[in-house]
């Protein structure tokens, strides 16, 4: 396990950067800040090793980072209605850092913690901190790790573990911004994407809080169950992608219903060849187009703007918590919240 400096925090506290890989070379940088992923290095269709994840070279870019780049977002992903939960029959006021909604669990998530490494090893490395009682108005003291392991396949392992010690939600997910033709190729319209979703929750308007409806994707811009590029629908006439700008919706994995840990997604760059192939346990996924991605400056001095990653954000329905229709992501004090989300790369 190789490891470097990753530059100071604003606190003053030492932020370091450190490598796992596997014995076909395939590399992944993880940084204790916010337990961010940094880089994802795999070879192309002619060997050439690319960099297939947007991001910074240092702590001051993710302090600054207003689009959540590689960040463990917890301990709720998306939104939440009007910033407000209840909880067995008490009212929790959230952190409205979206309008008047909570988004990614408020201003100072797990995502601008700085993790204990409890473990690592050359393949796999495990980050551990703590959420207090409170934080962003969540209830309970939780204490959370997440364990990253680069596979002999070519696939990087997420596991999520997280215990409290009150009742409380627990929806964790990674917001990495991928881009198969290398971090500084430009929009990643032209990808092939594949969805294991044959619905998806409308949302009601730009504040993009679901209706509660699961509704087909047949027939609208939302049907990627067989493969097409990002691009081709983005444009549009239709009021989702009005409200968000392009794609930023959830879907309902088509594997939901059982839970079971299974194919979510595949997208495909032709430029490079490079595919990933997306797997989880989660009953949802968002599909995130990187529209308000604002032109800013990235790794290795790299011209980020609009649309030049992706996410796919494997959750709980958004706003969850509170409607009866979606899965409840609600943990009970002492239950162990444990996911798996996996991203496997090859070349086609």
């Amino acid at each position: 396990m190789n490891q470097e400096s990753f530059g100071t925090s604003r606190d003053n506290q030492a932020v370091t950067v450190y490598t796992i890989e596997n014995s076909r070379g395939m590399r992944v940088r993880v940084t204790d800040y916010g337990a961010a992923l940094v880089s994802i290095i795999v070879p192309d269709q002619n060997g050439t090793m690319q960099d297939v994840l947007l991001g910074y070279d240092n702590v001051t870019g993710y302090e600054n980072n207003t689009c959540y780049f590689g960040a463990v977002i917890g301990r709720n992903g998306n939104r939440i209605a009007d910033a407000k939960i209840t909880i067995n029959g008490i009212p929790y006021q959230l952190d409205a850092n979206d309008n008047e909604n909570n988004l990614h669990s408020g201003f100072h998530g797990v995502d601008k913690k700085i993790w204990n490494v409890t473990e690592q090893t050359g393949q796999a490395i495990t980050l551990s901190c703590t959420s207090k009682d409170r934080e962003q108005g969540f209830p309970g003291t939780m204490d959370i790790k997440v364990r990253y392991l680069v596979t002999d396949e070519n696939a990087l392992e997420i596991h999520y573990q997280a215990v409290s010690d009150q009742d409380t939600v627990a929806n964790f997910t990674n917001h990495s911004y991928f881009n198969l033709s290398g971090h500084a190729s430009g929009d990643i319209l032209g990808h092939e994407l594949t969805l294991a979703a044959s619905h998806f929750t409308p949302v009601i308007d730009a504040k993009a809080i679901p209706t509660g409806e699961i509704a087909s994707v047949a027939g609208t811009p939302m049907d990627f169950t067989s493969a097409k590029t990002i691009g081709r629908d983005i444009e549009a006439d239709d009021i989702q992608l009005t409200y968000g700008g392009g794609y930023d919706h959830n879907f309902v994995l088509d594997h939901s219903a059982g839970g079971a840990f299974s194919f979510m997604a595949q997208a495909y760059a032709p430029d490079t060849g490079i595919e990933m192939r997306a797997y989880t346990d989660c009953p949802g996924v968002q599909l995130y187009t990187g529209n308000m991605i604002t032109p800013q400056t990235g790794k290795q001095g790299a011209a980020y703007d609009k649309r030049q990653g992706f996410c796919l954000e494997s959750q709980y329905h958004p706003n969850a918590v509170n409607e009866p229709n979606f899965k409840s992501p609600l943990i009970k004090a002492g239950e162990v919240y444990t996911s798996k989300t996996s991203y496997q790369f090859g070349v086609r």
